[in-house]
């Protein structure tokens, strides 16, 4: 088993960026800072997208590869925690290439992320200027998609997160 698993992946892509929404769960995810025992949640991902040219007719259907991410939020709790307490739950204001930058612990993400979520795709903005991406990186037509899309995102992140406490996602492999 690897330290990370993950079982459903939800995808809402606009015209070069998107989110990715998938359930988690850590088996040993930061011993040096106190968390060793494993920890289950969902994890949300504003990502580039690229859309690649239609390999056949004008019916084909059309490549579509999830890139790199842009910042990433984990909405995490000790394993063995009673649901909906948020215990590790955190953000990657910062991924360079492929990597996440350090975990940032802010009390208003833990004590009412779907509203912090929301938040910052209203105000995508501060979020470009928090997490250093550049303006030209996200077009005004997917700001306002992003936008536009944040119920459908929130509730999709919800209805996952209630599939964890519930056991059905974000539990060690579920396939014997």
């Amino acid at each position: 088993m690897s330290n990370l698993e993950v079982g459903v992946l939800y995808a809402i892509a606009f015209e070069r960026i998107g989110i990715v929404v998938s359930d988690l769960y850590f088996v040993n995810p930061h011993p040096l800072q106190g968390q060793e025992s494993p920890e289950r949640g969902v994890r949300l991902e504003l990502r580039v997208f690229e859309s690649g040219e239609l390999p056949g007719s004008i019916y084909s259907a059309r490549p579509i590869t999830i890139g790199r991410p842009l910042w990433r939020v984990d909405l995490l709790q000790d394993a063995s925690s009673a649901p909906n307490t948020f215990d590790r739950t955190h953000h990657h204001p910062h991924v360079v290439d492929w990597e996440p930058g350090p975990r940032t612990f802010v009390e208003e993400l833990s004590d009412a992320p779907l509203e912090w979520l929301a938040e910052k795709f209203t105000n995508i903005s501060s979020l470009l200027n928090e997490a250093g991406i550049s303006a030209d990186e996200i077009s005004a037509a997917d700001a306002d998609s992003l936008r536009t899309a944040t119920p459908e995102i929130v509730g999709a992140v919800r209805r996952m997160l209630e599939q964890v406490w519930a056991g059905e996602l974000g539990a060690v492999s579920r396939i014997p």
